[in-house]
């Protein structure tokens, strides 16, 4: 196991980290602002009025895996259940049978290439199926997009690989403004752009790790098995990919509960024989005495969507008083606890601009958890 020491001179080293880093993590993730702003103006060139026009479909079926999966959740879990149109993800290449005129299809993918982002396109435009495709701009996609007169929003090949759901989330907001299922005050991409930059200045490589929440994150996460509980099902939606990031970057596994329905689970995990044993955590201990990795709590919150779960449940509760028990329950068996992007003033930005910095400072977390293991330069050398 990697000595704190050892790696939080790695992550203070830009050499090192660049050395460690060839597919050009760290600057993709930094870019994640510009990323927005740059896909909402391919976005807006490429017309979506041509399948908006008609008013509001009956649902959005959008084809999708991995970051153009959790785009999708990010915008299910927005809309809630009182959208006005289902919202149905599905991996690809088969469309819902039901899927039909009265619906429209999105194919959300990085490349635009593929049997299952392609062959679904051409079966929407042979059922009369309004289409939007989202990929590279020279992929296969964007010609079966353009065989049926579909808009098309074509994102530069520069765009690496795990770091570009802001790139894939982007249309879907717009989309869905366009189609008054969400108000642009809550789909705000400038606001949005902005609160990334933040990130960016606060967890870039050039932030020394005792002021860098990222660093300090990724230094905690060394010999830690991160517990990762989420207030409602729009943090939920950011747990499932934090959980993804530290286990495609940096092969770190991580159990997410989403709350309150996963309340019990949670504090039996956080009460349970993995939990430590033999008083307080010692923060000076020798790390080389360690037989193997402890618990830490990791809390993704969103006031904003902590009192509108669980109301169905046999024990009414809400996701913020589920989560106010599960801190207690890791209070009580000495397990640590790090809040997610809770640092400064997290209040002064809307719903989804919070949310888009808890996944940046995740997203810069994982990096730098994989440039201090050197497993980024492992696996791609």
């Amino acid at each position: 196991m990697t000595s704190p020491e050892l790696a939080e001179e790695v992550l203070d080293d830009l050499d090192m980290l660049r050395a460690r880093d060839p597919r050009g993590l760290l600057p993709a993730v930094a870019g994640a602002g510009a990323q927005v702003r740059e896909t909402a103006r391919l976005t807006e060139e490429a017309g979506l009025e041509r399948i908006t026009g008609g008013g509001r479909p009956r649902g959005l079926v959008i084809v999708a895996r991995r970051e153009g999966a959790v785009a999708a959740q990010v915008l299910r879990a927005l809309l809630g259940p009182a959208s006005p149109v289902t919202v149905d993800i599905v991996p690809g290449p088969d469309l819902p049978v039901w899927t039909g005129p009265s619906d429209i299809a999105v194919v959300a993918t990085r490349t635009g290439a593929g049997q299952y982002a392609v062959a679904p396109a051409y079966e929407a435009a042979r059922r009369g199926v309004s289409l939007l495709g989202i990929g590279a701009e020279d992929a296969p996609l964007r010609a079966a997009c353009s065989t049926a007169r579909a808009p098309y929003v074509p994102l530069p090949r520069s765009r690496v690989r795990h770091t570009t759901l802001w790139s894939l989330l982007t249309p879907l907001l717009k989309l869905a403004v366009d189609l008054e299922l969400v108000s642009e005050a809550t789909a705000d991409l400038a606001a949005i752009a902005d609160a990334l930059d933040e990130v960016a200045t606060e967890c870039g490589p050039a932030q020394e790790s005792f002021v860098n929440p990222a660093k300090t994150l990724a230094l905690e996460l060394l010999d830690a098995l991160p517990v990762i509980a989420a207030e409602g099902p729009l943090a939920g939606t950011a747990a499932t990919r934090i959980a993804d990031q530290l286990a495609t970057l940096a092969g770190l596994p991580a159990t997410t509960f989403r709350l309150p329905d996963q309340r019990v689970a949670a504090c039996s995990v956080l009460g349970g024989p993995l939990a430590p044993r033999g008083g307080e955590d010692d923060f000076f201990r020798d790390r080389a005495e360690d037989t193997g990795r402890r618990l830490r709590l990791i809390t993704v919150r969103d006031t904003d969507g902590g009192e509108h779960d669980g109301g169905g449940e046999r024990d009414p509760r809400s996701a913020r008083e589920a989560l106010h028990e599960v801190l207690r329950t890791a209070t009580g068996s000495n397990v640590p606890v790090s809040g997610l992007a809770e640092h400064g003033d997290p209040a002064r930005h809307g719903r989804l601009p919070r949310l888009a910095q808890q996944l940046a400072v995740a997203d810069f977390t994982a990096v730098y958890l994989a440039l201090a293991l050197d497993s980024e330069r492992a696996n791609h050398s």
